[in-house]
């Protein structure tokens, strides 16, 4: 770790929000476990050595935006700067940050890179296989993909076809919609696993409509933008990829 702080630059290697190589999917689940609404951090990005990237929790997901080095310097959304110690110096002034989709986001809690945890450990009272013959090899790793989302869409209704907006969060493998923004219980949750088929839909008279296909019925939703309407096919097609791969 030494060797890759000698080779960033000075203001990310001092920067106690930095996470280095840390992952898409452990950002995830860091900020979604133990972040609340505004907390984010920085960490390499998959596109390249001159790629960041910033995780950001939102109410009940994870975006994340890119932070670019171009000409020398670092280009964050509409805005450039001259330096990343500008631009960690930027992201303490509590910026709000907005999406394609609308959602609106205030930067105001770094997570750290070091977080105080206790040195205790359990004592192993009993120890036995359940099974023998089995090595290292028959093991199948296991961690559903988290890649969440959340926002307003509005949705037909399954016997009255009249439209309402409702807010939706992505986890794992279920899509939750519930009343409003501001509430706990969900009106229903949707099984990834169940469906076979998400694809924009142009039998509505509406714009910028998809539909998830599911063995019951088939929802449809509108967003506001084919951008967003874009996004959300997007990652549900992802999550169905990944379903059937069995993760």
């Amino acid at each position: 770790e030494r060797q890759r702080e000698n080779s960033l630059p000075h203001s990310v290697s001092l920067c106690s929000w930095y996470h280095y190589d840390l992952s898409r999917h452990t950002a995830e689940a860091l900020l979604l476990s133990n972040g609340v609404d505004g907390s984010f951090l920085l960490r390499n990005s998959n596109k390249g050595s001159d790629c960041y990237a910033l995780s950001v929790r939102a109410k009940d997901s994870v975006k994340h935006f890119h932070v670019r080095q171009q000409f020398g310097k670092y280009s964050f959304g509409f805005n450039e700067f001259p330096s990343l110690q500008d631009f960690c110096s930027h992201l303490a002034n509590q910026p709000l940050l907005g999406s394609e989709t609308g959602n609106l986001i205030v930067l105001r809690f770094p997570y750290p890179r070091q977080v105080e945890e206790p040195s205790i450990y359990e004592t192993v009272c009993v120890h036995t296989v359940m099974q023998t013959g089995r090595h290292e090899n028959d093991l199948v790793p296991n961690a559903p993909a988290l890649g969440t989302k959340e926002g307003y869409l509005v949705k037909q209704g399954a016997i009255i076809k009249n439209w309402k907006q409702r807010w939706f969060t992505l986890n794992r493998n279920e899509l939750k919609y519930f009343k409003d923004k501001m509430f706990v219980e969900p009106i229903r949750t949707l099984d990834l696993t169940e469906c076979s088929a998400v694809q924009f839909d142009y039998s509505q008279e509406r714009v910028n409509c998809f539909c998830l296909v599911l063995p019951e019925r088939t929802f449809y939703f509108c967003a506001k933008s084919g951008a967003e309407a874009d996004e959300w096919i997007k990652i549900l097609r992802w999550k169905l990829s990944q379903i059937k791969k069995g993760r």
